[in-house]
């Protein structure tokens, strides 16, 4: 797996129209559009520059937790990592996306995809968390 560092995130104080109504993903509604408020993506997913980083990862050890390869992390450098948490570490200087597992004092670095196995930590390895991955974003346009 690859991580590119794309950078810290700042904030855009962009205002996004929020519809009041919900979109259905099966079969349309008569109903009309219901222009309610205007919102920021920074307020609603409460990204707070400049402790959170962007990254794109490479790879497809995550897809079974939904992380896809060329997809962007929204990565906050300020959480503090947790047992169940995805994560960007340095495995000895060596970036990573892996879920973060604790278990009777061993830290093991899990791929949410069975072909990759558990990365066990071993005496003398070095783990560095960059941050916990907190989002991440897709590109849903036509290839």
């Amino acid at each position: 797996m690859m991580i590119t560092i794309l950078g810290p995130l700042s904030s855009s104080g962009v205002k996004l129209p929020f519809y009041s109504y919900r979109v259905p993903a099966g079969f349309p509604s008569p109903a009309a559009d219901h222009l309610g408020q205007k919102v920021s993506l920074d307020e609603l997913l409460d990204l707070r520059a400049p402790h959170m980083y962007l990254v794109r990862i490479e790879g497809d050890s995550m897809i079974g937790a939904g992380i896809f390869p060329g997809e962007l992390a929204i990565v906050d450098r300020s959480q503090e990592a947790e047992s169940g948490h995805i994560v960007i570490a340095a495995l000895d200087c060596e970036p990573v996306c892996k879920r973060l597992v604790k278990e009777c004092g061993q830290i093991i670095l899990k791929s949410e995809n069975p072909k990759y196995p558990s990365r066990y930590m071993m005496d003398g390895e070095e783990l560095l968390v960059w941050g916990v991955v907190m989002y991440s974003v897709r590109s849903h346009e036509k290839a």
